[in-house]
């Protein structure tokens, strides 16, 4: 070789990268690589997913169930929208198309009137019906109008009937046909039509008569804004509920890699470069996530045919109303194989693929914390200008919410595998199990940090969701005033004198379980001279309640120390404001007033005075157990014994036998056999508006279903390492290692990683539970209750499952793992 001349350039060993510690410099004409060779090493990675004998089946069919159980939840999550949007068109197709009053009847007008009830925890909406015309429009889901004494229920309504002897007390009519699917917001809908003939059309003040005249049926949707609060825990619900699905179709599609491993040096062995052996390795994730998508549709396809019979809190759909958005679809159906390339490549990155072997971490560098600290201070970053800025009336960037929360709930995640290592790092001796199970973690920390990945971010958004539930519910949970250990229900409707009144309080207090009833009639009289004032729209007519009840209900209303047969009490108002001027002219003792109050601006009929008795006693209000002050004349029925009242505003307050579970419904029974005129409303301490309890119900619901799906994956990846292992756990026991000891060790390699992942849990989710509450200006609070339910829950899910890989541990252990090829 003469001098200035360059040695030659000596080929490396088949398989081998060229020596310089580098990356693999691409060889002539493989620059990088083209989409041809691209498709050629994923397709020659596929068929060594389906051509490794039944292992490689193993593989690719536990990949496959891992992302479709995740593609299936996913596709659900992508049908919500079309079902909110079916169920909205549904309830208002049923609802009154009619906008004003109509007076007269018509060939398209029909009479209808609020029929519904409520057994225990059912809610039955139910309507009478009487067609004044031949033209008059069928309700949705009926073919022809139910006759006088019968009725058309949904099939979830029937059922009920049939088994429950006091709800068929009460509707008792005979059942003649089934309301259609048009009708039925879904099939646990508990719905039913009830033909009547006894139907008065109501005046134009709303006082005389039983039912509604209406065009037909069809309203326009006018529903409330959820409101920006409300908006942004509806994001922060769906980030919550799918972030722990997507970390777990990522964790999915890297089963099998030790195995895998050993491939690919095999590979490498025959000629393949790094480059080449990574993208066969994602061929292989690839073929695993193809299957899971095609498992993941028939499992959605499946289970949407379940969807009638399955109602989680109270909320059901039809087959055909949980269709997938097309967007979301394709979304889906392009993001996960295009996940399982990215996550495999990921994967790959910090090892060394080499003919004789792999080697993850060659050079052995710890994991560094900073950069995964970079995720949840841009999720910070991206809250903070909302902070103090989400409330009513105002709008959200929906976009900047959900990215924000995501980067939040990643850090946690992120994080994770660094606290695990370094924890692991750490641990020395103790019993033989707990070394092996430490020794294990030292070397694969990052498989048992991906197992619990999955718990861990549904544990944390968990913490900030319910943060944030309590937070709002202020705004969405209002106390009604109502004091229920003095009534637990009430009754009001239209009685025709005190009479009346007194009759149907006997029977009320006759039904089973009812203790005591006690009400008062009202009439709304009004000035002396009202029927001499000029009949003019400026014309006032001033209200002036006048109230006749025993003794005991009148107690219940005021502060009254004595009060006998023929007692008048005169009560002042509450507010200053609001009848203070009318109370001092008209309700003092022997002044006049008249009790043929107006139809609303309008006076009508002949005056029917009646003279406050001198000896009326001044005394204050008293909240009754609804919560309402009550102001004007308390008369005991013997002081207007001689008085016309007219008909009267029955209130009946009616107190239950705490002892008997169904004293409301004998006494919901006893109510309606007294007539279609009188309604029942149970006492409750608050009243939550129905936006904030849809979502709280969808977020039960959707946290039972993910919580399933982790629990199944975790089942899953935990068996696939299992299997992976399964020569070496036979080893163990031909040594005489005892089965118990594995057991312990297994249960171990779990244990640490969970406890890690909830305490970054509950970290993390304090954290965005913080920033939430920060962004509706409510202070910060932390129920450790909460907290710790919500991480009882993620560790039972991993010890149910740890428990249920218990039986295939047993078989792993046999001597037939010996065997090898």
């Amino acid at each position: 070789m003469s001098s200035g001349q360059a040695p030659p350039r000596s080929e490396p060993f088949a398989g081998f990268d060229a020596a310089g510690g580098g990356p693999p410099r691409p060889g002539p004409g493989e620059r990088s690589a083209d989409l041809r060779t691209w498709l050629r090493d994923l397709a020659l990675g596929a068929r060594f997913a389906v051509g490794g004998g039944r292992e490689g089946w193993t593989r690719t069919l536990l990949t496959a169930v891992g992302v479709g159980l995740g593609v299936t939840l996913l596709l659900l999550t992508a049908s919500v929208p079309a079902m909110v949007h079916t169920h909205s068109g549904k309830e208002h197709a049923r609802e009154s198309a009619s906008e004003g009053y109509i007076a007269h009847p018509g060939d398209r007008t029909l009479l209808w009137a609020d029929a519904g009830t409520t057994y225990h925890d059912h809610d039955i909406t139910g309507y009478l019906l009487h067609p004044e015309g031949k033209q008059a429009q069928l309700p949705p889901g009926l073919e022809s109008w139910p006759a006088d004494g019968t009725m058309v229920v949904s099939p979830a309504l029937r059922e009920l009937l049939a088994s429950a002897p006091l709800l068929r007390q009460r509707l008792d009519h005979k059942v003649t046909g089934t309301i259609g699917k048009a009708g039925l917001v879904g099939p646990a809908d508990l719905y039913f039509y009830a033909g009547s003939d006894h139907l008065v059309a109501r005046d134009a003040q709303y006082r005389h008569g039983n039912a509604d005249r209406i065009s037909g049926f069809g309203s326009p949707d006018r529903s409330d804004a959820l409101g920006a609060p409300l908006e942004m825990l509806l994001i922060v619900v769906l980030v919550v509920l799918l972030l722990p699905v997507a970390v777990f179709i990522g964790t999915a599609v890297r089963l099998g890699g030790e195995r895998r491993d050993r491939r690919l040096a095999a590979l490498r062995l025959v000629g393949a470069d790094i480059r080449m052996a990574r993208r066969i390795a994602a061929g292989e994730a690839l073929l695993g996530a193809l299957f899971g998508l095609a498992l993941g549709t028939v499992l959605f396809l499946a289970g949407r045919q379940l969807a009638a019979e399955v109602s989680v809190m109270s909320m059901s759909a039809f087959p055909s109303d949980l269709a997938p958005n097309p967007a979301l679809t394709v979304l889906i159906v392009l993001a996960v194989p295009l996940a399982s390339i990215a996550v495999t490549l990921a994967g790959l990155r910090g090892t060394a693929i080499e003919p004789l072997g792999v080697v993850r971490q060659a050079l052995g560098r710890r994991r560094r914390l900073w950069w995964r600290l970079l995720p949840p201070a841009a999720g910070l970053a991206l809250l903070a200008p909302l902070f103090g800025k989400v409330h009513n009336g105002s709008g959200i960037n929906e976009y900047q919410v959900a990215a924000g929360a995501v980067l939040l709930l990643i850090g946690v995640t992120a994080v994770l595998p660094w606290a695990v290592e370094a924890a692991v790092g750490r641990l020395r001796g103790g019993p033989v199990a707990w070394q092996l199970a430490t020794r294990r973690l030292q070397l694969s920390s990052s498989a048992s940090a991906r197992m619990v990945s999955g718990v861990t971010v549904a544990v944390a958004g968990a913490i900030a969701l319910q943060m944030l539930f309590n937070g709002v519910s202020g705004d969405y949970v209002h106390s009604t005033g109502a004091d229920t250990r003095r009534a637990q229900a009430v009754v009001d409707g239209t009685m025709a004198d005190t009479a009346r009144l007194a009759a149907d309080a006997r029977a009320i207090a006759a039904a089973p379980g009812v203790r005591q009833v006690y009400g008062y009639g009202r009439v709304e009289a009004t000035r002396p001279d009202a029927g001499s004032l000029p009949r003019r729209a400026d014309t006032q007519y001033p209200d002036l309640p006048l109230d006749v009840g025993d003794c005991t209900a009148l107690r219940q209303m005021a502060r009254i120390t004595s009060c006998r047969p023929g007692s008048v009490f005169l009560v002042p108002p509450t507010d200053d404001a609001y009848g203070a001027a009318d109370y001092r002219k008209y309700l003092r003792p022997g002044a006049r007033i008249d009790l043929n109050g107006p139809d609303g601006d309008t006076y009508t009929g002949s005056p029917r005075l009646w003279r406050i008795p001198a000896a009326a006693v001044g005394v204050r209000s008293r909240a009754d157990a609804t919560g309402s002050h009550a102001w004007g004349v308390l008369a005991t029925p013997q002081a207007v014994a001689g008085a016309s009242l007219g008909e009267l505003d029955g209130w009946l307050s009616v107190v239950l036998d705490p002892d008997r579970t169904d004293a409301i419904e004998h006494a919901r029974n006893a109510v309606a056999a007294l007539g279609p005129d009188l309604d029942v409303f149970t006492l409750y301490d608050t009243r939550t508006k129905a936006g904030f309890v849809q979502i709280r119900r969808g977020l039960f619901a959707g946290a039972a279903f993910t919580m399933a799906l982790i629990g199944a994956g975790l089942l899953v990846t935990m068996l696939e390492q299992l299997r992976e292992r399964r020569k070496l756990l036979a080893v163990l026991v031909a040594f005489g290692t005892r089965r118990s000891v594995l057991g312990w060790s297994v249960l171990w390699q779990t244990a640490v990683p969970v406890v890690l992942g909830l305490l970054l849990a509950v970290a993390g989710g304090i954290g965005l539970g913080a920033a939430l509450l920060a962004m509706v200006r409510r202070p910060f609070h932390t129920d450790w209750a909460g907290v710790g339910t919500m991480a009882g829950v993620g560790a039972g899910v991993v010890l149910a499952v740890t428990l249920l890989s218990l039986p295939p541990l047993w078989r792993l252990m046999r001597a037939d793992g010996l065997r090898t090829e």
